[in-house]
């Protein structure tokens, strides 16, 4: 949730630079834990999303199910991943994201081209890896065993 507030609390423009850091975290967690999030947590968390990024409300509800849902697919067809599959998957599913949050506000009343984005896609692809790291390193903090001293 906290990622969905960091493109707005950035940086203000006039065309999308900043990736959607919620979708990125959200996939990151999906691919390094699979069971970890429900495959209804895209409506929570999509929600919250929609709530402050300015897109058209349901937007992200519906493309963060669709990617837990393509990724739970891909998950049961390919078992066995490294760091190059789940990149291309995120680049994938990173361009999708883009482009139909983009048809989709174009549907609400944005009349804003394609080759807009590029940039934000760009950006995108390049910090997912620093997200999934990021994301590794919260889940090694999760599940970090306190010890509690009396």
């Amino acid at each position: 949730m906290l990622a969905s507030l960091l493109p707005g609390l950035a940086l203000i423009a006039s065309a999308p630079v900043l990736p959607p850091f919620g979708f990125l975290v959200f996939i990151s967690w999906r691919q390094l834990r699979p069971g970890l999030l429900p495959i209804w947590a895209g409506l929570p968390l999509g929600i919250f999303d929609d709530l402050f990024s300015g897109q058209p409300f349901g937007s992200a509800v519906l493309l963060f199910s669709a990617a837990a849902i393509a990724l739970d697919m891909i998950e049961a067809r390919l078992p066995w991943r490294n760091f190059l599959t789940e990149w291309l998957v995120a680049i994938g599913l990173i361009i999708v994201y883009t482009a139909l949050g983009l048809a989709l506000a174009n549907l609400d009343g944005a009349a804003t081209p394609l080759r807009v984005t590029w940039p934000q896609i760009v950006i995108s692809i390049l910090a997912y890896p620093l997200v999934g790291r990021f994301v590794a390193l919260a889940d090694r903090f999760r599940l970090t065993p306190f010890l509690e001293i009396r």
